[in-house]
């Protein structure tokens, strides 16, 4: 960091590392259901044309991003793509090269403002949590007091710790047990109630929950949504994890080498991709050539319904795995369906099975698709079934389909 303050910047930096984590809900949980609904339109933070570059290779290439107030954003993009830049930016860490980024209306960074990272309210939770290992849990919490808790008397500092606790729905209990004795979610939440201590307006979560498994991190982040939309606090998180952004987000920011590929809610994002580069990052994606006119494409599946798109003729048209219908063909080698297929891979993943089916469609080029079913299904190799697709797909040009399968990142796993 340059010299912005450096004796405050030490200590923001020092209390930012401190900060550990915890948030949200895997899909169709609370934190999911929750996620419908985006809060106030006023922002809490304004990035506008925001520049980044470390030793002449560009990081953040003039991101601009609205955070609206009491809200949760997810910032989501592979490994390398800036995201951890981005919130390092936003916590005062690093300075941009250009742009300008405002927290609750006070500008922060740009021309004529370096605000140090300890005077602008916000929180900042580590990968790691980074709790204090020689310190107790109480401890750990109290050092992110203010002066005036952290000078008080021992029963004023106690009832502080026990209320912060609590917030993070663990008992005053825990205060006098050392980190090593919780549970890596149980850290997080210590972290992040240390983060809280400090009464911030704004809390950034860097990736708190990858190094938990899966059962835990959604109960985790469970907790940590339900307590930071109590505290009425903005959050901005980045992740990897795509059903992790998508159960916690009220808004989400896909992140593509330095620049936002698209910002909407989850369901628009997830369903109404702007490329195909979006729809195959966030999860699977059966991609087929089509041709397209009056709101309708015929591809391998039949007639297919697009959503509104200007697009005529020859283009391609993207479903979600979900969306394709599979039954048993009937004795005859028919179905009930717009086409048929034969199953030629079945993959168990406990509540779902992913099917691998060839089509078969005269006089067209051999297609397999992927498509998801209960994991209660019987359905084996080898069987002849019937398919069909429900709902719109969405359409793209022609000229996206040579990229459809080069897949930016594995989809996470369901």
């Amino acid at each position: 960091m340059t010299d912005v303050d450096l004796a405050g910047a030490a200590e923001g930096a020092a209390a930012g590392a401190a900060e550990g984590a915890a948030a949200g809900a895997a899909e169709g949980a609370g934190a999911g259901a929750a996620a419908e609904r985006m809060p106030a339109d006023r922002a809490a933070i304004e990035l506008a044309g925001v520049s980044k570059s470390f030793g002449g290779t560009t990081i953040l290439d003039r991101v601009s991003l609205s955070v609206p107030e009491g809200s949760r954003t997810v910032i989501v993009g592979s490994s390398g793509s800036g995201k951890t830049t981005l919130l390092r930016l936003i916590s005062g860490f690093e300075l941009p090269d250009a742009g300008t980024i405002t927290v609750n209306g006070r500008l922060v960074a740009g021309p004529g403002a370096q605000v140090a990272a300890h005077r602008r309210e916000i929180g900042y939770v580590a990968q790691d949590g980074a709790l204090f290992p020689h310190l107790t849990v109480g401890q750990n919490i109290a050092f992110g007091l203010g002066p005036a808790l952290r000078g008080g008397t021992r029963r004023e500092r106690k009832k502080a710790v026990a209320e912060l606790l609590g917030m993070v729905s663990l008992d005053p209990g825990f205060a006098d047990r050392r980190p090593d004795e919780l549970s890596g979610g149980q850290q997080q939440r210590v972290a992040l109630a240390r983060a809280l201590a400090r009464r911030p307006k704004v809390m950034l979560l860097d990736e708190p929950f990858s190094s938990l498994d899966a059962g835990l991190r959604a109960a985790t982040r469970d907790i940590v949504a339900a307590t930071l939309e109590r505290a009425g606090i903005t959050t901005v998180l980045v992740t990897h994890d795509q059903a992790e952004a998508m159960s916690f987000a009220h808004q989400l920011a896909v992140l593509r080498d330095g620049h936002l590929g698209q910002v909407g809610s989850p369901r628009e994002v997830y369903w109404r991709p702007v490329d195909l580069f979006t729809a195959r990052f966030l999860g699977d994606a059966v991609v087929l050539p089509a041709s397209i006119g009056d709101g309708v494409a015929s591809c391998a599946l039949g007639q297919v319904s697009v959503a509104p798109t200007t697009l005529h003729g020859d283009a391609c048209i993207m479903l979600r795995p979900e969306q394709i219908v599979v039954e048993p063909c009937d004795a005859d080698g028919t179905g009930t369906g717009t086409c048929t297929g034969q199953v030629e891979a079945v993959d168990f993943y406990g509540a779902e099975v992913q099917l691998a089916v060839r089509l078969h469609v005269p006089g067209s080029p051999e297609t397999i698709v992927h498509v998801r079913q209960h994991g209660t299904t019987g359905t084996v190799v080898g069987s002849r079934v019937s398919l069909r697709a429900r709902g719109t797909a969405t359409a793209f040009a022609a000229a996206a389909l040579a990229t459809a399968h080069r897949h930016p990142s594995p989809p996470a796993a369901r």
